[in-house]
């Protein structure tokens, strides 16, 4: 089974290709808000550096959020695209789950957190379990402060991994105990993506197309302008 990913959540894009020997290749571009332009040439290079065709794809992977909402449609109307063409099942994983899993080796209770931009953060807390990590509670957005206070509620030691964290750092570094991942882990990668999609494909866990639907966890910023406007309006 060949398996596209597409990730594009943050300011980073990605592709992956992974089949039953391994990650074939991967692509990841950090360019602004590109990921219309970016996401297309990537995945053909992607492929064309595995040496497969994208007809080839039997299933694909996509990062379905919280994160930048721009960036999240693209990603997943490109994925819903080339899913719907190539009639095969689609497979959606947060972003805070990719953000968390390259950090599956530590000990300490994981927190992946995501830059939401407005003086927010996305995010949620794992803690290691065999092959990978378990998410405790569902994602939720919230202020610095907000995730200071459920740092400070434990006792357990910390990993931080994420944007969102490397642009608190110096808040949420008050807390004893916190330690941050390097910054080769700042944002979701593609590859955890088709990693942890062919776990779930092994086992027959996925979605068609049109039931696939992005994680946000808050209005659009378009829309909250929108409603703020009209809330300003006598």
């Amino acid at each position: 089974m060949l398996i596209l990913g597409i990730e594009s959540a943050t300011v980073q894009a990605g592709c992956a290709l992974i089949d039953h020997e391994g990650v074939l290749a991967s692509v990841h571009v950090a360019r602004g808000r590109r990921h219309a332009e970016l996401l297309a040439p990537a995945i053909a290079f992607a492929c064309d550096q595995a040496g497969v065709a994208l007809a080839d794809v039997s299933a694909v992977a996509v990062d379905i959020g919280p994160g930048l909402f721009t960036g999240l449609r693209v990603g997943l109307a490109t994925a819903k695209s080339i899913a719907t063409a190539l009639r095969v099942p689609m497979i959606g994983i947060s972003s805070l789950d990719l953000l968390a899993f390259p950090a599956r080796f530590s000990n300490r209770r994981i927190a992946a957190v995501i830059d939401a931009r407005r003086g927010e953060l996305f995010y949620a807390f794992y803690r290691q379990v065999p092959g990978g990590v378990q998410r405790l509670a569902e994602p939720v957005v919230g202020s610095p402060d907000d995730l200071l206070s459920e740092l400070l509620a434990t006792a357990d030691e910390h990993l931080l991994v994420g944007d969102g964290a490397r642009r608190y750092a110096e808040r949420l570094s008050e807390v004893s105990g916190v330690e941050f991942a390097d910054q080769g882990l700042e944002h979701p990668s593609a590859v955890s993506l088709v990693q942890l999609a062919h776990a779930q494909a092994l086992r027959e866990e996925w979605e068609q197309p049109w039931d696939v639907a992005p994680l946000y966890l808050r209005a659009p910023d378009a829309e909250i302008n929108w409603s703020v406007r009209q809330g300003s309006e006598p």
